[in-house]
């Protein structure tokens, strides 16, 4: 009767520790789902970062045309 206890009880152990190592595993599959997900909203960010500067860029030539074209209508009717 004992040896049966003994065997139950090391079943018992493992069937935890095997579900114990399922939990683990399960939280870093969630954890690489995050990272992976934060890795696409990062390359999303960085996209539209780039947008924004061609953007300001853009209205930086056109301020500095318009600007010199100002400059250069002011000079004339002097």
């Amino acid at each position: 009767m004992d040896q049966a206890q003994i065997m139950k009880r090391k079943r018992e152990d493992w069937s935890r520790i095997y579900h114990k190592t399922l939990k683990r595993i399960e939280a870093m599959i969630d954890v690489q789902r995050m990272i992976k997900d934060m890795k696409k909203i990062a390359e999303e960010t960085n996209m539209t970062v780039i947008e924004i500067e061609g953007t300001i860029l853009m209205a930086s030539t056109n301020n500095r045309t318009m600007n010199a074209t100002n400059i250069t209508q002011m000079v004339e009717n002097l």
